[in-house]
């Protein structure tokens, strides 16, 4: 611990007497200073033992010393050595009454012991103090490596820093998930700090916080990890009371530590995607076998029991606040997930967008779609039906279509099954297809707005009713004859005939898609 005013009253070569505000002898000193000044407070910075002789000011006068001590107190001093047999034989009454009054310890220095004599003890008491807390540091540092490269790795390491910081310490992924904690209680502790370490996350790392405790509460200490302009992970570390110098060491440390675990898995993934992007294409060609060789043990079970494929692409997202790279942010997400899950995924980045595989109804995909699905994400994806390692060409068809729809849609999700599952109207929205409608209509409502027949309305009855005369005739409440008028009217007005199925789906498609039509 630092020297403090007690340290140096049994310092047995200095001599020091306690004349008033013994009860306040356990205050550290930050250092010893000597100033004659009758104010010297401008100088102070606060921690001081001041020593004086009083050559400037009448030590005697009550009026003169109250005020010169109450400034002193003011000013963090916290404590006043008085050396006798230089300009006062002892030290005055008046002095004592005022030191004792304001609470501020008061030592008597014998003509024997020269103030440099007292700032040599304090200043190798504070070296001496510094050197055990370097010490300390580097053999916390030496103990939390030696966690950090045992089989454990990162749950080993906070483990260690948690008992030598005689709190709790935890680890937060990229996506801000609670991945490791010790001891194993601080896992729920360590999940009531989401929301500061998803601010701390939106910072460039590095870069740190601490969370004001509450009465009762640890004091938190939030530090990110990584290198780059995202945080790679978070750590958070809970003390009863601020850190010393030594714990300071070993903060460092761990974090140290887990940045160069965390670079390194950067590196490692990066090669994993190379892996696996070859890996895709061998799928998309149809060489499962040939896929699963190369692929070894690497995605597990992956490529043995059905799979979706989701295609992610970015999309402008008003009040956007995805930090950086949205895909990133997504593949991150899907890590974590199926990392917590013990799941295998393959991730592939793709020309500005991410392809990946996950096992169906597994965490990954459920993370990718919550991820999307939260305000200003800035993503799109889409989603194929289950499928096998023999299927995948078909399964990414089948998620670019839905991403396609997605993106048209203007919805940050779609599923292929609900594609084909659903209606195809819905897809007729697009603005292409409206002006094909419009256009191949347009004839026939300038006939319409002419007064001599209503022929729009009279197609859209004959196509609901399957070219039946009668039945559409009746809906309309004209004769079968005009009806059939009519239709002849129409193949004459679009020179085509309603003979030909494929002109009569256009014409339904069109009255479907073309707002106005007469519905």
């Amino acid at each position: 611990m630092p020297p403090t005013l007690a340290s140096l009253v049994h310092h047995s070569s200095l001599k020091l007497t306690v004349l008033a505000g013994r009860e306040r002898l356990d205050t550290p000193v930050r250092w010893a200073h000597v100033s004659e000044l009758a104010d010297p407070v401008p100088w102070m910075e606060g921690g001081e033992l001041l020593l004086i002789t009083a050559m400037k000011i009448d030590a005697a006068d009550p009026d003169t010393v109250r005020p010169y001590v109450r400034r002193l107190v003011r000013a963090g001093v916290v404590g006043l050595g008085f050396a006798v047999g230089v300009n006062y034989e002892q030290v005055p009454d008046a002095l004592v009454e005022a030191a004792e009054e304001a609470g501020l310890p008061l030592l008597e220095v014998p003509r024997r012991t020269p103030f440099i004599a007292i700032s040599k003890a304090v200043s190798a008491a504070i070296a001496a103090e510094q050197y055990r807390a370097v010490t300390a540091g580097f053999a916390a540092q030496r103990e939390l490596t030696r966690a950090a490269l045992g089989p454990d790795g990162p749950a080993g390491l906070l483990a260690r820093l948690a008992a030598y910081l005689d709190g709790w310490a935890a680890l937060y992924d990229a996506s801000g998930a609670v991945v490791a904690a010790a001891p194993d209680w601080a896992a729920r502790r360590a999940a009531r700090f989401g929301p500061d370490v998803e601010r701390l996350r939106g910072r460039p790392a590095p870069a740190s916080a601490v969370v004001a405790p509450e009465e009762g509460d640890d004091r938190v200490e939030l530090q990110s990890l990584g290198t780059g302009r995202r945080a790679r992970g978070v750590l958070a570390v809970g003390t009863g009371a601020p850190l010393g110098t030594p714990e300071r060491y070993a903060v460092h440390s761990a974090v140290a530590l887990l940045t160069l675990a965390t670079e390194r898995s950067r590196a490692l993934q990066a090669a994993e995607q190379r892996l696996g992007a070859a890996v895709l294409r061998m799928l998309l060609s149809g060489e499962a076998e040939h896929a699963r060789t190369v692929a070894g043990e690497l995605y597990g079970t992956l490529l043995d029991r059905p799979f979706r494929v989701l295609v992610a692409e970015p999309v402008p997202a008003e009040g956007s606040d995805a930090a950086g790279d949205p895909l990133a942010a997504l593949a991150d997400a899907a890590d974590a997930a199926a990392s917590r899950a013990a799941e295998p995924v393959l991730a592939v980045p793709e020309g500005g967008r991410l392809v990946l595989l996950a096992p169906d109804g597994g965490a990954a995909v459920g993370a990718c779609a919550d991820a999307v699905r939260e305000e200003g994400a800035g993503v799109a994806l889409g989603l194929s039906a289950p499928a096998l390692p023999g299927g995948t060409a078909a399964a990414l068809r089948q998620a670019e279509q839905a991403l396609s729809v997605a993106r048209r849609r203007g919805r940050p999700l779609v599923e292929h099954e609900d594609v084909a599952a659903g209606s195809v109207l819905p897809l007729l929205g697009d603005e292409a297809v409206r002006a094909f409608a419009d256009g191949l209509l347009r004839a026939l409502r300038a006939h319409d707005a002419t007064g001599r027949g209503d022929l729009v309305a009279s197609l859209r009855a004959w196509l609901s009713r399957h070219g039946q005369w009668d039945a559409a005739a009746a809906d309309l409440g004209v004769h079968r004859h005009t009806l059939r008028y009519r239709m002849r009217r129409v193949e004459e007005i679009l020179g085509r005939s309603l003979d030909d199925p494929d002109v009569r789906m256009e014409l339904w498609l069109a009255l479907k898609a073309s707002p106005g039509a007469g519905e």
